[in-house]
């Protein structure tokens, strides 16, 4: 078979495709021919034991698989000259002058096997990198959230920019607390972010049932809006509401907490611009006659109370227990009658 050109010349491809071919006794496994790709990989057979390890390896399931189907494909892991190759192994039974024979075709698939790994473990990264991004967008869309409405973020992601709007009609809140200057003297700055962020979450979440927007908080400052950017025709009575339960909470959050909290509120009613200020550091913010309002009048609130301008006591008067406290003189407003504003006696037994 050697003496054969043509025989020579078939090798020769076999090999140069990368190709190994082998005959073998279904009986004994007695090698009856091979080419030099073959014998590269497993070993020359002429020698004893040569294709045992690979033998060995894919016997059984081989076995089975040629009794049923006649056919078998499978891999095996050799290791000719100290490195480990991969190779793919076709079987197929043949019947040779009556005689079962089993025709071994084998492919070193290392490369590929390699590659895969490698665009395995590539995938795996980016899905890894990608869900980081994830996490990290979300992340930096819940801070956002936190300084602007949502509207306005939606706004700010899609153009990059956000249009400083006119809001004719909004009602603003503005909270501070009684004493808090003395307090952040006498206790330690730990414990004073910890009752803030208590307050200011239980704040936010009344805020949230109502529909009032949250702005800002300056130190002990609270400032909530109702009206903006969504149009509220009830936006008076959504921060009356607010004001109402944020004092209800203190006062029930006082009888079973070590420190005891008292804030004055003061609300106002009329025109605001809300836009984000601030190319580094964005803030959402919001300026105007009502804020001004509800800064001016919330100076003029005694602890525990709620002041607001004469002007919303039809607004609120069919919600609310309104008194009407007399005019002051109110800076930068002019002479101003007041009013306070609690709640009424079903909303305080509903609380």
């Amino acid at each position: 078979m050697t003496g054969n050109p043509l025989t020579t010349i078939n090798e020769q491809l076999l090999k140069s495709i990368g190709v190994g071919i082998a005959i073998l006794r279904w009986s004994d496994l007695t090698v009856y021919y091979h080419n030099a790709a073959f014998a590269d990989w497993f070993g020359d057979p002429r020698k004893p034991g040569a294709l045992s390890e690979a033998i060995e390896a894919i016997r059984e399931s081989a076995s089975t698989a040629l009794r049923e189907t006649g056919r078998f494909t499978g891999e095996v892991e050799v290791k000719p000259r100290r490195r480990t190759l991969v190779i793919s192994v076709s079987l197929h039974l043949a019947e040779v002058e009556g005689e079962k024979m089993i025709v071994a075709e084998c492919q070193n698939i290392t490369r590929m096997r390699e590659l895969e790994q490698m665009i395995d473990s590539y995938s795996k990264m980016v899905e890894r990198n990608t869900r980081q991004l994830e996490r990290e967008k979300e992340r930096v869309e819940k801070l956002l959230l936190n300084l602007m409405p949502r509207k306005v973020y939606e706004e700010f992601k899609t153009f990059g920019v956000v249009t400083p709007q006119l809001y004719r009609n909004v009602s603003v809140l503005m909270l501070d607390f009684v004493g808090f200057t003395d307090f952040t003297e006498q206790n330690d700055p730990t414990v004073t972010l910890g009752e803030l962020n208590d307050i200011f979450t239980a704040f936010d979440r009344i805020s949230e049932q109502f529909g009032v927007e949250r702005i800002k908080t300056i130190g002990d400052a609270y400032m909530a809006v109702a009206g903006m950017p969504d149009e509220t025709p009830d936006h008076a009575s959504a921060v009356a509401n607010c004001a109402v339960r944020f004092l209800r909470f203190l006062e029930r959050r006082n009888q079973s907490h070590r420190f005891k909290w008292e804030a004055r509120i003061g609300i106002g009613s009329g025109a605001a611009v809300g836009s984000v200020v601030g190319v580094q550091k964005y803030v959402y913010d919001v300026f105007g006659p009502a804020v001004n309002m509800a800064a001016r009048l919330e100076v003029f609130a005694h602890p525990m109370k709620i002041v607001a301008p004469v002007e919303m006591k039809y607004d609120l008067i069919d919600g609310f227990q309104v008194e009407e406290i007399g005019a002051y003189d109110i800076k930068g407003l002019g002479s101003m009658e007041l009013i306070n504003v609690e709640g009424n006696l079903s909303l305080a037994r509903s609380f």
